[in-house]
């Protein structure tokens, strides 16, 4: 089990989560942060300081979103939009830096 994040954070990008990760495994996309699955400890201490509400475990995401558990995994497993390569696991989100780049169903998403 890992967490998530979910709708709420498409187009917020509060970061909160970012900055309180002690593991700094929560990635910035151009549209919203996702965590890499297998860099998570499970910790939680990333869920009570977003604002919007928009981390999950994966296994209790909301009905309807279930999509962002895939696309929290697709976006280091397989190439972004405008690159060659998938991110893998990087190791660190703050020494990678901002992504710039979503997966492809988040950059198409309405909310």
């Amino acid at each position: 089990m890992t967490f998530v994040i979910g709708a709420a954070c498409v187009d917020v990008m509060d970061r909160a989560c970012v900055e309180e990760c002690p593991v700094d495994c929560i990635y910035t996309g151009g549209r919203m942060a996702y965590i890499h699955p297998t860099e998570c400890v499970d910790c939680g201490a990333c869920e009570p300081v977003c604002p919007v509400e928009a981390i999950y475990l994966d296994d209790d995401i909301p009905a309807g979103q279930q999509q962002f558990v895939a696309e929290n995994e697709r976006f280091f497993t397989e190439p972004l939009p405008g690159r060659d390569i998938a991110l893998g696991s990087p190791g660190s989100a703050a020494k990678l830096g901002a992504v710039g780049a979503d997966t492809a169903f988040v950059e198409a998403y309405q909310s």
